[in-house]
């Protein structure tokens, strides 16, 4: 999808073995109970990436929901199924959002409306959704041009650019005009159980992850996937970002915030057991990726230039790729610009090139 990594580590380390506890994953419009009173929930998304997993948690004589899905008839159906079903229409509480991406937070609107509930989600994740939105049908804007011309992009590919710029709003149900702030560190009575906010960055600007003690879950989002690593890439509208640097020191946070004995209950995958060596290995993924990009600009590179260096498989011809790929190379150079390991240099042309900075 949009907002899934195309990383792939290139080295043979040895990956963590991790646990997977909860057997098959439940049909759409079906649930399986993964703690008391917590029910694991997937809906179909229309990519490569075929499932979302949201998560519906008891609270009272109602359900609070964790994230929603996209916005798609096939998501309305089975959430139909689900609410008159297995949820057994009690009716919501709340529903909460991980973060903004369309996926997770697509069909909140629809929820809400339906329901006469609430919208839960961290300040920068509600404004930077409704600014996305806001977006729908708007040409594509200079700054973005000239953003993904000094990345090194030719014609062909700024013309895709403009093509698909102001897509979000379609696969996001209309937000309300008002939300509850989810904060860092606060503890949220839901049922008979506190949660424990955990604020992660760098895949979005302010993701929020549930940790529930006494349960010994963690509702992760995208922050923490057992199989496969979460895109964090720069975009147009903070050119100088470093969302590299943010992801790694939030991943080394909830290492030490959150303990190894949860099962964690990620947005994608399935739940598994083993946080902390998963943690440690999405790390070492990104530290083994910036060391090849090290060797990488001994010679000066565009951004378009290093995708040897971080990626497995073949980006050219792929045009959606291709904007995956250039965010995620921009946040891996953005983070050795931020720390002096590499400088840059704008042509005549407006194309910027990296090259490694001398060392003293």
């Amino acid at each position: 999808t949009l907002f899934r990594s195309v990383s792939v580590d290139r080295t043979r380390r040895v990956r963590p073995v991790l646990e997977y506890p909860c057997g098959e994953p439940p049909a759409a419009g079906a649930v399986t109970e993964v703690a008391t009173g917590v029910l694991w929930i997937r809906m179909p998304l229309p990519f490569s990436l075929a499932n979302i997993n949201l998560w519906a948690i008891r609270d009272g004589e109602q359900w609070a929901i964790v994230d929603t899905g996209i916005q798609t008839s096939d998501t309305a159906t089975a959430w139909r199924q689900v609410l008159a079903g297995p949820l057994e229409n009690r009716g919501l509480s709340r529903v909460m959002v991980t973060h903004m991406h369309p996926d997770h937070v697509g069909m909140a609107g629809w929820l809400i409306r339906k329901s006469d509930c609430s919208l839960w989600m961290t300040r920068l994740e509600y404004l930077n959704c409704r600014v996305l939105v806001a977006d729908t049908g708007r040409e594509a804007p200079d700054d973005g041009v000239r953003f993904y011309r000094r990345a090194g992009w030719g014609d062909d590919a700024i013309e895709y650019y403009r093509t698909r710029f102001g897509g979000f709003g379609k696969s996001t149900y209309k937000l309300p005009d008002s939300f509850r702030r989810l904060r860092d560190g606060e503890s949220l009575t839901i049922g008979e159980h506190q949660w424990r906010v955990v604020v992660g960055n760098g895949h979005s600007p302010e993701h929020a992850c549930f940790y529930c003690p006494d349960l010994k879950l963690l509702i992760s989002g995208d922050q923490v996937l057992p199989r496969i690593s979460s895109n964090v890439s720069v975009f147009p509208t903070e050119p100088d970002a470093d969302p590299l640097g943010d992801w790694m020191s939030s991943l080394a946070r909830i290492k030490r915030e959150v303990p190894d004995d949860v099962l964690v209950l990620p947005a994608h995958n399935e739940p598994f057991r083993g946080l902390h060596a998963r943690l440690d290995d999405l790390i070492r993924g990104h530290e083994v990726g910036l060391e090849r990009l090290r060797r990488s600009l001994r010679e000066p590179r565009r951004a378009i230039d290093v995708f040897g260096a971080l990626f497995a498989r073949k980006i050219e011809g792929d045009q959606h790729l291709l904007s995956m790929a250039t965010g995620e190379s921009l946040a891996h150079l953005n983070y050795l610009v931020a720390r002096g390991e590499a400088v840059i240099e704008r042509d005549a042309q407006g194309v910027n090139w990296y090259r490694g900075a001398a060392r003293s």
